[in-house]
Protein backbone atom coordinates (compact mmCIF):
# COMPACT_ATOMS: atom_id res chain seq x y z
CA UNK A 1 0.00 0.00 0.00
CA UNK A 2 1.19 3.49 -0.78
CA UNK A 3 -0.22 6.66 0.64
CA UNK A 4 -0.05 9.63 -1.68
CA UNK A 5 0.64 12.01 1.17
CA UNK A 6 2.19 15.33 0.33
CA UNK A 7 2.09 18.90 1.49
CA UNK A 8 -0.68 20.89 -0.14
CA UNK A 9 -0.27 24.47 -1.15
CA UNK A 10 -2.78 26.99 0.14
CA UNK A 11 -4.24 27.24 -3.37
CA UNK A 12 -4.68 23.46 -3.60
CA UNK A 13 -6.42 23.39 -0.23
CA UNK A 14 -8.74 26.16 -1.38
CA UNK A 15 -9.59 24.34 -4.63
CA UNK A 16 -10.24 21.10 -2.74
CA UNK A 17 -12.52 22.89 -0.28
CA UNK A 18 -14.55 24.50 -3.06
CA UNK A 19 -14.90 21.20 -4.93
CA UNK A 20 -15.98 19.29 -1.84
CA UNK A 21 -18.58 21.93 -1.04
CA UNK A 22 -19.90 21.89 -4.60
CA UNK A 23 -20.23 18.10 -4.57
CA UNK A 24 -22.11 18.20 -1.29
CA UNK A 25 -24.51 20.77 -2.68
CA UNK A 26 -25.16 18.88 -5.93
CA UNK A 27 -24.55 15.16 -5.57
CA UNK A 28 -25.52 14.46 -1.97
CA UNK A 29 -29.08 15.66 -2.64
CA UNK A 30 -29.09 13.71 -5.92
CA UNK A 31 -27.99 10.43 -4.34
CA UNK A 32 -30.67 10.40 -1.68
CA UNK A 33 -32.45 7.31 -0.42
CA UNK A 34 -36.13 7.47 -1.27
CA UNK A 35 -35.71 9.80 -4.26
CA UNK A 36 -37.14 8.08 -7.38
CA UNK A 37 -34.40 6.56 -9.52
CA UNK A 38 -35.53 8.32 -12.75
CA UNK A 39 -35.30 11.63 -10.89
CA UNK A 40 -31.80 10.77 -9.65
CA UNK A 41 -30.72 9.96 -13.20
CA UNK A 42 -32.05 13.24 -14.52
CA UNK A 43 -30.43 15.30 -11.78
CA UNK A 44 -27.08 13.53 -12.30
CA UNK A 45 -27.20 14.17 -16.04
CA UNK A 46 -27.80 17.88 -15.44
CA UNK A 47 -25.08 18.21 -12.79
CA UNK A 48 -22.42 16.44 -14.83
CA UNK A 49 -22.93 18.75 -17.82
CA UNK A 50 -21.02 21.29 -15.73
CA UNK A 51 -17.92 19.10 -15.24
CA UNK A 52 -14.62 19.76 -16.99
CA UNK A 53 -13.84 17.48 -19.93
CA UNK A 54 -10.39 17.16 -21.43
CA UNK A 55 -9.85 19.03 -24.68
CA UNK A 56 -9.20 17.33 -27.99
CA UNK A 57 -11.20 14.22 -27.13
CA UNK A 58 -13.85 12.71 -29.38
CA UNK A 59 -16.99 10.88 -28.24
CA UNK A 60 -18.59 8.45 -30.69
CA UNK A 61 -21.81 6.58 -30.00
CA UNK A 62 -21.39 2.86 -30.65
CA UNK A 63 -22.18 -0.68 -29.53
CA UNK A 64 -19.85 -3.44 -28.41
CA UNK A 65 -21.24 -6.94 -28.15
CA UNK A 66 -24.75 -5.52 -28.29
CA UNK A 67 -24.04 -3.18 -25.39
CA UNK A 68 -24.62 0.51 -26.15
CA UNK A 69 -22.12 3.13 -25.11
CA UNK A 70 -19.50 5.40 -26.61
CA UNK A 71 -15.91 5.32 -27.74
CA UNK A 72 -13.69 7.98 -26.22
CA UNK A 73 -10.35 8.80 -27.80
CA UNK A 74 -8.11 11.65 -28.83
CA UNK A 75 -7.91 12.81 -32.42
CA UNK A 76 -4.46 11.31 -32.96
CA UNK A 77 -4.05 7.53 -33.45
CA UNK A 78 -4.82 5.53 -30.34
CA UNK A 79 -2.17 3.59 -28.49
CA UNK A 80 -2.04 0.25 -30.36
CA UNK A 81 -0.94 -1.61 -27.24
CA UNK A 82 -4.02 -0.94 -25.13
CA UNK A 83 -7.79 -0.75 -25.40
CA UNK A 84 -9.84 0.08 -22.31
CA UNK A 85 -13.32 -0.96 -21.25
CA UNK A 86 -14.63 1.65 -18.81
CA UNK A 87 -17.44 0.76 -16.40
CA UNK A 88 -19.03 3.81 -14.80
CA UNK A 89 -20.21 4.12 -11.22
CA UNK A 90 -23.65 4.96 -9.91
CA UNK A 91 -24.51 2.13 -7.51
CA UNK A 92 -25.85 0.01 -10.41
CA UNK A 93 -28.87 2.33 -10.64
CA UNK A 94 -27.71 5.64 -12.14
CA UNK A 95 -24.98 6.96 -14.40
CA UNK A 96 -24.01 6.59 -18.05
CA UNK A 97 -21.16 7.14 -20.46
CA UNK A 98 -22.14 10.81 -20.81
CA UNK A 99 -22.20 11.48 -17.04
CA UNK A 100 -18.63 10.25 -16.70
CA UNK A 101 -16.96 12.14 -19.54
CA UNK A 102 -15.02 14.30 -17.08
CA UNK A 103 -13.05 11.23 -16.08
CA UNK A 104 -13.02 9.14 -19.28
CA UNK A 105 -11.84 12.06 -21.42
CA UNK A 106 -8.90 12.70 -19.10
CA UNK A 107 -7.98 9.02 -19.12
CA UNK A 108 -8.05 9.07 -22.92
CA UNK A 109 -5.71 12.08 -22.96
CA UNK A 110 -3.25 10.44 -20.59
CA UNK A 111 -3.18 6.98 -22.16
CA UNK A 112 -3.90 7.72 -25.85
CA UNK A 113 -5.95 4.54 -25.68
CA UNK A 114 -9.22 3.70 -27.33
CA UNK A 115 -11.83 3.58 -24.57
CA UNK A 116 -15.29 2.05 -24.76
CA UNK A 117 -17.59 3.28 -22.01
CA UNK A 118 -20.42 0.80 -21.60
CA UNK A 119 -23.98 1.86 -20.90
CA UNK A 120 -24.63 -1.42 -19.14
CA UNK A 121 -28.20 -2.11 -18.04
CA UNK A 122 -29.23 -0.56 -14.73
CA UNK A 123 -31.48 -1.56 -11.84
CA UNK A 124 -34.25 -1.63 -10.91
CA UNK A 125 -35.36 -2.29 -14.48
CA UNK A 126 -32.52 -4.73 -15.02
CA UNK A 127 -31.32 -6.28 -11.76
CA UNK A 128 -28.36 -8.59 -11.13
CA UNK A 129 -26.72 -10.13 -13.15
CA UNK A 130 -27.60 -7.93 -16.13
CA UNK A 131 -24.68 -5.54 -15.51
CA UNK A 132 -22.20 -8.43 -15.29
CA UNK A 133 -23.53 -9.99 -18.49
CA UNK A 134 -23.17 -6.67 -20.33
CA UNK A 135 -19.64 -6.05 -19.05
CA UNK A 136 -18.56 -9.52 -20.19
CA UNK A 137 -20.21 -9.07 -23.60
CA UNK A 138 -18.54 -5.70 -24.16
CA UNK A 139 -15.14 -7.07 -23.13
CA UNK A 140 -15.47 -10.03 -25.51
CA UNK A 141 -16.33 -7.72 -28.38
CA UNK A 142 -13.37 -5.44 -27.69
CA UNK A 143 -11.01 -8.38 -27.45
CA UNK A 144 -12.22 -9.72 -30.78
CA UNK A 145 -12.26 -6.35 -32.54
CA UNK A 146 -9.60 -6.09 -35.22
CA UNK A 147 -9.15 -2.43 -34.27
CA UNK A 148 -8.18 -3.49 -30.77
CA UNK A 149 -5.03 -5.19 -29.64
CA UNK A 150 -5.08 -8.32 -27.56
CA UNK A 151 -4.46 -6.09 -24.54
CA UNK A 152 -7.79 -4.94 -23.18
CA UNK A 153 -7.77 -3.46 -19.68
CA UNK A 154 -10.83 -2.67 -17.58
CA UNK A 155 -11.21 0.49 -15.52
CA UNK A 156 -14.16 1.09 -13.23
CA UNK A 157 -15.20 3.53 -10.55
CA UNK A 158 -17.37 2.82 -7.50
CA UNK A 159 -19.99 0.24 -8.55
CA UNK A 160 -18.15 0.08 -11.87
CA UNK A 161 -15.03 -0.93 -9.96
CA UNK A 162 -16.87 -3.81 -8.35
CA UNK A 163 -18.38 -4.68 -11.71
CA UNK A 164 -14.92 -4.75 -13.33
CA UNK A 165 -13.78 -7.25 -10.73
CA UNK A 166 -16.97 -9.31 -11.11
CA UNK A 167 -16.54 -9.39 -14.90
CA UNK A 168 -12.99 -10.70 -14.49
CA UNK A 169 -14.26 -13.42 -12.15
CA UNK A 170 -16.96 -14.37 -14.65
CA UNK A 171 -14.46 -14.52 -17.53
CA UNK A 172 -12.17 -16.74 -15.48
CA UNK A 173 -15.14 -18.94 -14.58
CA UNK A 174 -15.92 -19.34 -18.30
CA UNK A 175 -12.30 -20.13 -19.16
CA UNK A 176 -11.99 -17.04 -21.36
CA UNK A 177 -9.11 -14.55 -21.70
CA UNK A 178 -8.81 -12.11 -18.82
CA UNK A 179 -8.17 -8.37 -18.94
CA UNK A 180 -4.56 -7.31 -19.18
CA UNK A 181 -5.05 -5.23 -16.04
CA UNK A 182 -7.70 -3.79 -13.73
CA UNK A 183 -7.76 -0.21 -12.47
CA UNK A 184 -10.36 0.40 -9.77
CA UNK A 185 -11.29 3.83 -8.41
CA UNK A 186 -13.04 3.64 -5.02
CA UNK A 187 -14.47 0.20 -5.82
CA UNK A 188 -17.71 -1.00 -4.23
CA UNK A 189 -16.97 -4.68 -3.77
CA UNK A 190 -19.33 -5.76 -0.97
CA UNK A 191 -23.08 -5.27 -1.37
CA UNK A 192 -23.84 -6.99 1.93
CA UNK A 193 -24.73 -5.46 5.27
CA UNK A 194 -21.13 -4.97 6.32
CA UNK A 195 -20.87 -2.19 8.88
CA UNK A 196 -18.72 0.51 7.31
CA UNK A 197 -19.46 2.86 10.18
CA UNK A 198 -20.75 6.38 9.81
CA UNK A 199 -19.97 8.43 6.73
CA UNK A 200 -16.57 10.10 7.17
CA UNK A 201 -16.70 13.83 7.80
CA UNK A 202 -15.06 14.45 4.44
CA UNK A 203 -17.40 12.27 2.36
CA UNK A 204 -18.86 14.40 -0.41
CA UNK A 205 -21.49 12.26 -2.11
CA UNK A 206 -22.26 8.82 -0.59
CA UNK A 207 -24.46 7.82 2.33
CA UNK A 208 -24.99 4.39 3.83
CA UNK A 209 -28.75 4.70 3.33
CA UNK A 210 -28.41 5.37 -0.41
CA UNK A 211 -25.91 2.60 -1.11
CA UNK A 212 -28.05 0.15 0.87
CA UNK A 213 -31.14 1.11 -1.11
CA UNK A 214 -29.34 0.74 -4.45
CA UNK A 215 -27.89 -2.61 -3.40
CA UNK A 216 -31.40 -3.82 -2.60
CA UNK A 217 -32.71 -2.67 -5.99
CA UNK A 218 -29.81 -4.26 -7.88
CA UNK A 219 -29.90 -7.57 -6.01
CA UNK A 220 -33.72 -7.84 -6.21
CA UNK A 221 -33.72 -10.61 -3.61
CA UNK A 222 -30.50 -12.29 -4.82
CA UNK A 223 -27.92 -13.28 -2.24
CA UNK A 224 -25.42 -10.45 -1.73
CA UNK A 225 -22.74 -13.04 -0.95
CA UNK A 226 -22.67 -14.16 -4.60
CA UNK A 227 -19.13 -13.32 -5.77
CA UNK A 228 -20.49 -11.81 -8.98
CA UNK A 229 -22.42 -9.31 -6.85
CA UNK A 230 -19.85 -8.87 -4.06
CA UNK A 231 -16.53 -9.91 -5.65
CA UNK A 232 -14.61 -9.46 -2.39
CA UNK A 233 -16.29 -12.71 -1.35
CA UNK A 234 -14.96 -14.68 -4.32
CA UNK A 235 -11.81 -16.63 -5.08
CA UNK A 236 -9.51 -13.96 -6.50
CA UNK A 237 -6.65 -16.24 -7.52
CA UNK A 238 -5.38 -15.83 -11.06
CA UNK A 239 -6.79 -12.35 -11.62
CA UNK A 240 -4.73 -9.78 -13.55
CA UNK A 241 -2.54 -7.08 -12.00
CA UNK A 242 -4.76 -4.61 -10.21
CA UNK A 243 -4.41 -0.99 -9.15
CA UNK A 244 -6.82 0.33 -6.51
CA UNK A 245 -7.10 4.04 -5.76
CA UNK A 246 -9.21 5.44 -2.93
CA UNK A 247 -9.69 8.61 -0.95
CA UNK A 248 -9.10 8.50 2.79
CA UNK A 249 -12.28 10.45 3.56
CA UNK A 250 -14.89 8.31 1.86
CA UNK A 251 -17.41 5.65 2.76
CA UNK A 252 -15.76 2.92 0.67
CA UNK A 253 -12.25 3.20 2.10
CA UNK A 254 -12.73 -0.09 3.96
CA UNK A 255 -13.80 -1.84 0.73
CA UNK A 256 -10.56 -0.80 -0.96
CA UNK A 257 -8.42 -1.91 1.96
CA UNK A 258 -10.19 -5.25 2.30
CA UNK A 259 -9.87 -5.85 -1.43
CA UNK A 260 -6.16 -5.10 -1.45
CA UNK A 261 -5.61 -7.49 1.45
CA UNK A 262 -7.65 -10.21 -0.28
CA UNK A 263 -5.73 -9.76 -3.53
CA UNK A 264 -2.45 -10.12 -1.63
CA UNK A 265 -3.65 -13.38 -0.03
CA UNK A 266 -4.62 -14.60 -3.52
CA UNK A 267 -1.13 -13.75 -4.85
CA UNK A 268 -2.53 -11.23 -7.33
CA UNK A 269 -0.07 -8.40 -8.11
CA UNK A 270 -1.89 -5.44 -6.63
CA UNK A 271 -1.21 -1.91 -5.50
CA UNK A 272 -3.35 0.24 -3.22
CA UNK A 273 -2.94 4.01 -3.42
CA UNK A 274 -4.64 6.04 -0.70
CA UNK A 275 -5.11 9.78 -1.06
CA UNK A 276 -5.44 11.69 2.22
CA UNK A 277 -8.22 14.28 2.50
CA UNK A 278 -9.87 13.07 -0.71
CA UNK A 279 -13.44 11.99 -1.33
CA UNK A 280 -15.21 9.30 -3.34
CA UNK A 281 -13.94 9.06 -6.95
CA UNK A 282 -12.05 12.34 -6.66
CA UNK A 283 -10.44 11.49 -10.02
CA UNK A 284 -13.52 12.98 -11.69
CA UNK A 285 -12.08 16.39 -10.79
CA UNK A 286 -9.08 15.99 -13.10
CA UNK A 287 -7.99 19.23 -14.68
CA UNK A 288 -8.92 21.13 -11.52
CA UNK A 289 -7.72 19.08 -8.54
CA UNK A 290 -3.99 18.33 -8.43
CA UNK A 291 -4.46 14.96 -6.69
CA UNK A 292 -6.92 13.87 -9.39
CA UNK A 293 -4.32 14.62 -12.05
CA UNK A 294 -1.66 12.74 -10.10
CA UNK A 295 -3.95 9.75 -9.62
CA UNK A 296 -4.77 9.50 -13.33
CA UNK A 297 -1.11 9.88 -14.27
CA UNK A 298 -0.34 7.00 -11.92
CA UNK A 299 -3.12 4.90 -13.45
CA UNK A 300 -1.85 5.64 -16.96
CA UNK A 301 1.67 4.63 -15.94
CA UNK A 302 0.31 1.40 -14.41
CA UNK A 303 -1.40 0.54 -17.70
CA UNK A 304 1.65 1.43 -19.83
CA UNK A 305 3.81 -0.88 -17.75
CA UNK A 306 1.41 -3.73 -18.52
CA UNK A 307 0.62 -2.86 -22.12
Amino acid sequence: MTQASRGETLFERLIASVLRHALRLTLLPTFRAGRPIPEQRGRLARVTRLTLQARGVEFTQAECGGVPGEFVQTGHPANPSCTILYLHGGAYCVGSASTHRAITSHIARRTSSRIFVANYRLAPEHPFPAAVDDAVAAFRALLGDAASSQHVAIIGDSAGGGLALAAALRLRELGEPLPAALVLFSPWVDLGDQDRGDEPAGEAMLTRAWTAECARLYLAGHDSADPLASPIRGDLRGLPPTLVQVGCEELLLSDARRLHAALAVADVPAELQEYPRRWHVFQVNAGVLADADRALESAARFLRERG
